[in-house]
């Protein structure tokens, strides 16, 4: 849960939804790296609630290591919009705390 002043949420393990949004992310990532990854499965994230939509911080276990990537995922005023990619920070370990970070 985000904190009472909007911040972002403590890490939690990826759910079903977090994994969701890295697949529909996932293109875009391997455009950004220049990599095509076999393995992308998010393991934990954080989010941030704000007026536009919502910011996610996930950790990906993408083989040998871990990328954290920036995601937003706007509100539409019916229907969501696509999650956009908005930054990569690869070859990451299983410990690196996630923390929020602009490309």
């Amino acid at each position: 849960m985000a904190t009472d002043m909007g911040g972002w949420s403590e890490t939690m393990d990826a759910t079903e939804e977090t994994q969701k949004i890295c697949y529909q992310v996932k293109g875009q990532v391997e455009k950004q790296t220049g990599e095509s990854y076999r393995e992308f499965k998010a393991v934990k994230y954080r989010n941030l609630h704000l007026m536009g939509g919502t910011h996610y911080l996930i950790k990906v276990h993408v083989g040998a290591d871990y990328d954290h990537l920036t995601v937003v995922q706007g509100a539409g005023t019916q229907f969501p919009t696509p999650p956009s990619l908005r930054g990569v920070k690869q070859h990451k370990t299983k410990d690196d705390p996630l923390e929020p970070f602009t490309n």
